[in-house]
Order: structure tokens, then C-alpha cells, then sequence
């Protein structure tokens, strides 16, 4: 027989059969009236790590206290056999919550974190190396997560070019006695475009830690406002994800529209069982009360921090995108008339931040970068941490405002350790990482509490940035930096004169022929 008749014989026999054909599949999937059920969600956290071994890369998910995954922490806590842990997130949380406490027991032998912030304990343990640490950039962090979840293992970044992150020269672990003991390794650098790169490998954890808002019994998780952070990057990431929700819902709970982690990269849920806690409660206050002005210190030092928040404010433009960091410049919006309309970007994964909320309006889950309570403008949006950096690093944020502890007259930036004290990079060295798109523009006093120049030819600390602030603002007045050329004195302050900024000033600069009022 040929071919072509025996296909036309298939055909036929097949069509003669097809409703016993369709009746047969139909059964294949359905064959009684309750199929087998898809159901990842576990008793209690001890189920979900009984097979948990020592020495684990764990990925943590959390920004400060927000959407911390504590039930499953404190688990771990419960099995001290579980040691040498690589504990991988944003930060540690404090000396009494979040992985500080995994810290206390010694349970983690290294921290891979962008900020050590006010943990006592882990900065003690790190200076005096009980600890490892390697510190990474933020938005570095969150993209070392997020792309080892996606099967790439490593990608050039601009972040932390030209400092002791592409050098080599941090160190990943101390001595008894503070000096270092072992250091990071130097960093392939490319260009691409004209511009300097470095390479960044992709983290691969063998368990995630996840905190949500609402999962189903399918894996798929829905996080809430800010608690979303790391802990969909995170989610994405290790060979086993377990995730703790508040809530545990049937599938088709949660609109599909509204699951940010979808189940297929979830193996196990629990029910979360700690209460949610905050950082740093802080509240709307009144302009006239003397409790908001203190925010800016007391008596002369006030009076300096006031005349820098409100020269900062100028800098605002209508229809910005504008991101500030910690301290002075999340002052300045106070500052800006109605007339001017600025989408304010936060790093843990806001655009839209409005301004804190009224006492008893407060939402653990709604957090800005300082881990202070915060609210939403009408329109904002709420993602992930990797999302945000992305912003960042591709220069959508129009302008960014930070402080110093130096700047250098070409533009360099140091804002990140003093000699003796750590507190990690955060998310600066990723917003200065582009400031051909970014401006940047520092606010701080002129000099130290000793008197010593902040403005210097060279920084002695080591560097956020390089040749990135194109704008520094003081109580003494204003500079324009260029990167090649240096400062320019443009506007000075009521009472100063140039040869008493001179004075105080380590790097040289011009003076614009058209030197202006400090505005």
C-alpha cells in the first residue's frame, strides 16, 4: 500500500472514531468528579524547613521592617542546627527584629546587603570580624536577585564604577582588631556607548524567604504597597521559594491581574503569624509647630539647614521626577509652592510619595527609603525594588538630591562611610550612576563640626560616585560643578563674602561674572 493511501485510510478511521476519540481525551483529564489538587500551602514553618540544611544561601525578602518574612525567621531561630548561613537582603533589619536576630544566635556566617543602617550588632559583628560581608549596592542587589531568577549570570551595570566596589579594595571580612582580613575582588570594567561598565555577577539562592500579602494554594502571591520590594526578585530566585501570607486564599482569589508572583515559582506557603511592625513612626505636623522645625536640628544649626532646604527647592521644575535622600533633602517638598507639581520616587518601590501621614493613618506596609511612615499621592505606583532601580540607572529620575560628607571639585561624591563607622551604600551609588540624564545635586554644611573643608580638591573617604555632582548647595551659597573644569561660585548668601568662602573651601573655584543672591 502506499503512503498516501494508508494516510487517507488514518483519515477516515479516524473520523469514523472520533467521538470515542473525544470521549477517550475528555476522560484522560476528568475521569471522576474530584480531580487531584495542586496545594502548596503547608501547617506551620517548621514543615516547610524541616529538610533545611546548614551552610544555605538564603534570600530574604524586606526593606527595613517592611515586608519582612519573620514566621519564617524565627524558625530557623527554633533549629540551631542551622548555621553558616549566606543571608542575602537588603538590610538586616535591628538588633531586635529581622535577620539581626539570625545574627544574634551566629546562625549567619555572611551578610550579602546593601545597608547595614542602625543594626549595632551587625556592624560590631562585622567590624570585628564575626561576620562577612559583602556589601552591594542597592539597586546592584536588587538586579543580582532578580537576574540569577531569570537564568542570567551576569550583567554590566554602571553603579559603584570608580569605587572600592569596581576596585576591589572592600573588605569582605575583618580581624578581632578592625583590620581588614579578606577583600572583595576587582571587577571587570567594559565600555559600552562611551561609558564605563562593570560586571556583576547573578546571586542563585537555594531558599527564598518571601513576604506577601495574600497567596493561594496554587503559589500565586499578591505583596502590598511597599512590602513588595525584594520579595518579588527574591521570589523568583532560589531553588526552593516559601512563602509566609497573612492571608491564604482559594485560586481565583486573587484577580490575575493582581498576582505579582505567579505560582510556578512558589514550592511552599505558611501562614504567617508575626505582626507587622514599623521602624520609624513619623507624622504629618504643622509648619508653625515648633516639633516640625526641629527636624532641622536647633538654634544656628537650624538656621543653616533651613537656608540650604530652601535654596534645594528652587531645583524642583514642574512635571519632574525627583528622588531625595535621607535627612535634609526630604525636607525641601515643604518648600516648594503649589504652582510647581513633582512626582517624588522613593527606591523601595514608589513613584507618586506623598507626605506622612496624620497619627493613627499609619501602614506598616507604606514606607519611604528611610523606613519612615509615609503616604500616596492620587496616581502613584507601588513595584518591586528591581523596577525601581531600573528607573534609576536608565535615567528616568530627573533629579536627585543626597548628603555629602564630600565633595571634590571635579564632582566626586562621598556619602556613604566614615573612618570607624559603616553604614552601607543603600541606593546612592546606583542614583549618581547616570548623572549625564540624573542631575545631582548635594545638599550639606559647608564644613565639619571641626571646621574641616567638605568641599576638597581629592575626597579622603571613599567614593558613592565619580564626576557626578553637578550642584552643591550649603549655607555659604551655591556651586555649579563641571567635570572637566571644576567649581564656579553662581550665587552667595546674605552676610557671606567670597574671601570667607575662599577660606573654607579646600578646592579652588571661579566666581561667575554674574555672582548672584543666594535665591
Amino acid at each position: 500500500m502506499s503512503s498516501a493511501a494508508l494516510c487517507f485510510r488514518t483519515a477516515k478511521a479516524y473520523t469514523r472514531n472520533s467521538s470515542k476519540q473525544s470521549l477517550l481525551l475528555a476522560r484522560t483529564f476528568a475521569s471522576t468528579t474530584r480531580r487531584y489538587e495542586i496545594n502548596k500551602v503547608l501547617p506551620s514553618a517548621a514543615e516547610a524547613l524541616k529538610d533545611m540544611k546548614p551552610n544555605s544561601t538564603v534570600l530574604c525578602g524586606g526593606f527595613g521592617l517592611c515586608g519582612v518574612p519573620d514566621t519564617l525567621i524565627d524558625e530557623v531561630i527554633n533549629k540551631p542546627e542551622i548555621t553558616g548561613i549566606t543571608a542575602v537582603s537588603n538590610n538586616a533589619g535591628t538588633d531586635t527584629s529581622g535577620l539581626g536576630k539570625l545574627l544574634k544566635t551566629k546562625q549567619i556566617k555572611k551578610m550579602i546587603a546593601s545597608y547595614i543602617g542602625e543594626n549595632k550588632t551587625f556592624e560590631k559583628m562585622y567590624l570585628t570580624g564575626e561576620v562577612e560581608l559583602e556589601l552591594t549596592p542597592q539597586g546592584t542587589l536588587a538586579e543580582r536577585c532578580a537576574s540569577g531568577g531569570k537564568g542570567i549570570p551576569a550583567f554590566y551595570t554602571p553603579a559603584a564604577f570608580g569605587t572600592v566596589v569596581q576596585t576591589g579594595d572592600l573588605p569582605l571580612q575583618n580581624n578581632p582588631d578592625g583590620t581588614p582580613k579578606h577583600y572583595s575582588y576587582p571587577k571587570d570594567v567594559k565600555v559600552f556607548d562611551g561609558k564605563q561598565y562593570l560586571l556583576e555577577e547573578s546571586i542563585k539562592g537555594d531558599y527564598a524567604f518571601v513576604k506577601a500579602y495574600k497567596a493561594d494554594k496554587l503559589g500565586n502571591c499578591q505583596f502590598r504597597l511597599t512590602a513588595n520590594n525584594f520579595n518579588g526578585a527574591m521570589g523568583r530566585n532560589a531553588k526552593i521559594t516559601i512563602v509566609e501570607a497573612e492571608h491564604i486564599v482559594e485560586p481565583g482569589d486573587i484577580p490575575p491581574e493582581a498576582v505579582h508572583l505567579p505560582g510556578i515559582y512558589v514550592k511552599r506557603v505558611i501562614q504567617s503569624t508575626t505582626p507587622k511592625n514599623i521602624e520609624k513612626y513619623t507624622f504629618a505636623k504643622d509648619p508653625n509647630d515648633p516639633e516640625a522645625k526641629a527636624a532641622l536640628g536647633s538654634g544656628e544649626t537650624a538656621a543653616k539647614r533651613e537656608k540650604i532646604v530652601r535654596r534645594a527647592a528652587k531645583e524642583f521644575k514642574n512635571g519632574m521626577y525627583a528622588n531625595l535622600g535621607i535627612g535634609m533633602p526630604m525636607l525641601a517638598p515643604a518648600f516648594v509652592g503649589p504652582e510647581v507639581e513633582v512626582q517624588l520616587q522613593s527606591e523601595n518601590g514608589i513613584l507618586g510619595l506623598g507626605p506622612y501621614p496624620v497619627k493613627g493613618k499609619e501602614d506598616a506596609d507604606l514606607i519611604n527609603a528611610g523606613k519612615e511612615t509615609v503616604t500616596l499621592k492620587p496616581g502613584a505606583a507601588v513595584f518591586g525594588s528591581e523596577e525601581s532601580f531600573g528607573m534609576i540607572r536608565s535615567g528616568r529620575v530627573n533629579l536627585t538630591i543626597l548628603g555629602a560628607m564630600q565633595v571634590s571639585g571635579n564632582g566626586d561624591l562621598a556619602n556613604w562611610m566614615l573612618p570607624g563607622k559603616i553604614k552601607g551604600f543603600g541606593g546612592a551609588m546606583d542614583l549618581v550612576s547616570n548623572p549625564e540624564k540624573t542631575k545631582v545635586v548635594v545638599t550639606m554644611e559647608h564644613t565639619d563640626k571641626k571646621g574641616n573643608a567638605k568641599i576638597v580638591k581629592q575626597c579622603a573617604f571613599p567614593l558613592t560616585g565619580k564626576a557626578c555632582v553637578s550642584m552643591i548647595i550649603t549655607e555659604l551659597g551655591v556651586f555649579n560643578v563641571d567635570f572637566a573644569t571644576g567649581l564656579t561660585l553662581i550665587e552667595i548668601a546674605d552676610g557671606v563674602t567670597v574671601e570667607e568662602i575662599k577660606s573654607k573651601t579646600e578646592a579652588p573655584f571661579k566666581v561667575a561674572d554674574d555672582l548672584k543672591p543666594m535665591l
